[in-house]
């Protein structure tokens, strides 16, 4: 068993406790055909949208029908669902898809136990009588940062290959451990180690996006392409598909 790591993983955003993710573990989650699956179905469906191709293959889906099926099913909101264009359906189960898959914590190693809470938010417990614990992802409850930030730029207007290439240019001042497309295919996530002296996670984004001369540019949705929500250490980065990772460093990646 693997015990080195530097970075946590979560099964999916909604629930799961954030372990250790090793280098098998990143490998089995990149490498998996239900992350394949979602990202290539997400990618095609905003594709097909956005190029007004035909939907019905994406409509007759089985697993979109079932998706819609529990949609429809809430009071109140599953009639404003039900109301809805099939192309707008559509995006939102692709936004779903997403959602769904493995997540990776890259700015944080450990997480600290807390116990699990009932509705009530008494502690469950387990057959012999004690609280089930899990790691929670959550600000308050880090123990240990990783030395590394994630920096997210997406719906860019030029290919996220260009950008990466940005940074094998001579000069750039940061370790590149990581950099893939993100699940949309129109962005780049990069991680790095954190440069000494340069402050805090929000400090190492904002000097990064100006190196890169990503401050002032807005993508194909009309915002800017530099995601500031991932100044908060325990923001969850979407897992990729093995065939969108455009450089890793496993040395650096999962060892300190």
């Amino acid at each position: 068993m693997e015990t080195n790591w530097r970075f946590v993983y979560q099964q999916n955003m909604y629930w799961g406790s954030c372990e250790p993710c090793t280098a098998s573990v990143f490998a089995t989650l990149v490498r998996d055909g239900v992350v394949n699956w979602k990202i290539s179905m997400r990618q095609a469906v905003r594709r097909a949208v956005s190029e007004g191709q035909p939907l019905d293959r994406f409509a007759a889906d089985g697993d979109f029908q079932r998706w819609c099926f529990k949609k429809q099913a809430r009071p109140r909101a599953g009639e404003e669902f039900a109301q809805l264009a099939t192309a707008a359906k559509l995006l939102q189960w692709g936004e779903e898809l997403k959602w769904s898959l493995p997540d990776f914590v890259f700015a944080v190693s450990e997480f600290g136990l807390v116990p699990r809470l009932d509705r009530s938010g008494n502690p469950l417990l387990d057959d012999e009588g004690n609280p089930k614990m899990y790691r929670r992802r959550q600000q308050s409850n880090i123990r240990h940062l990783s030395g590394l930030f994630m920096s997210d730029y997406d719906h860019l207007p030029f290919p996220p290959q260009e950008l990466y290439e940005m940074t094998l240019r001579q000069g750039f001042p940061w370790k590149v451990c990581l950099a893939h497309i993100t699940s949309s295919g129109e962005g780049l996530r990069l991680v790095c180690e954190c440069l000494p002296g340069a402050g805090n996670i929000a400090d190492q984004q904002y000097l990064q996006a100006q190196e890169l001369g990503m401050l002032d540019v807005r993508g194909v949705t009309g915002k800017p392409v530099t995601d500031n929500s991932c100044i908060n250490a325990d923001k969850l980065s979407f897992c990729p598909r093995l065939q969108d990772i455009l450089f890793i460093d496993e040395d650096l990646l999962f060892h300190f």
